[in-house]
């Protein structure tokens, strides 16, 4: 898998988009935890499964499980984390939606559930991620796989949810 990425994610902080929704452009970083979940999904079979990705970023997960056959549903509230994810999927050859999605607004992925598997990597840099999380996933169904670096709100996000460790730094847990 070969992958476009912007040279520096500095370059793309935008003080206007910061001072209206402390936008940061998080999207534009290749995070080890992307990498990480994206091996665990890329091992696993999930031919035929339904699967969405929440604050997608680049996309590898999202890449990962369209390769391996499952019906991906990949999401960011970055538009052009979502425009570069198509990019790439196309460019790999890995058929799957990406679309912009805000968690404060989660209508249409629920729309759509029940999903089969709800990916997530290193989602939790502030208090009101790991809240609006909290609200959204049951409402998503399935298997929630999380790959999470130590982010100062994980512990308590991981044991509000119910979430077991299913490697190094990846967590599993029940949504339905």
């Amino acid at each position: 898998m070969t992958i476009l990425r912007p040279p520096s994610a500095e370059e793309l902080i935008d003080e206007a988009a910061f001072d209206e929704d402390e936008f940061l452009p998080y999207w534009a970083e290749l995070w080890p935890s992307g990498v990480a979940l994206a091996r665990a999904v890329a091992a696993r079979d999930v031919r035929g499964l339904r699967v969405l990705e929440l604050g997608c970023g680049l996309g590898l997960p999202s890449l990962a499980a369209a390769l391996g056959g499952a019906d991906v549903l990949a999401t960011d509230w970055a538009e052009d984390a979502v425009e570069l994810l198509r990019a790439n999927a196309e460019r790999n050859g890995a058929p799957l939606r990406a679309e912009v999605a805000r968690w404060d607004d989660p209508e249409p992925v629920v729309r759509e559930a029940p999903w089969d598997v709800v990916l997530g990597a290193d989602l939790l840099y502030e208090a009101r991620n790991a809240d609006q999380l909290v609200a959204l996933l049951p409402r998503l169904g399935g298997e929630l796989l999380l790959a999470e670096p130590g982010r100062p709100y994980a512990k308590a996000f991981l044991a509000r949810i119910g979430a077991e460790p299913a490697g190094e730094r990846l967590w599993r847990a029940a949504l339905a």
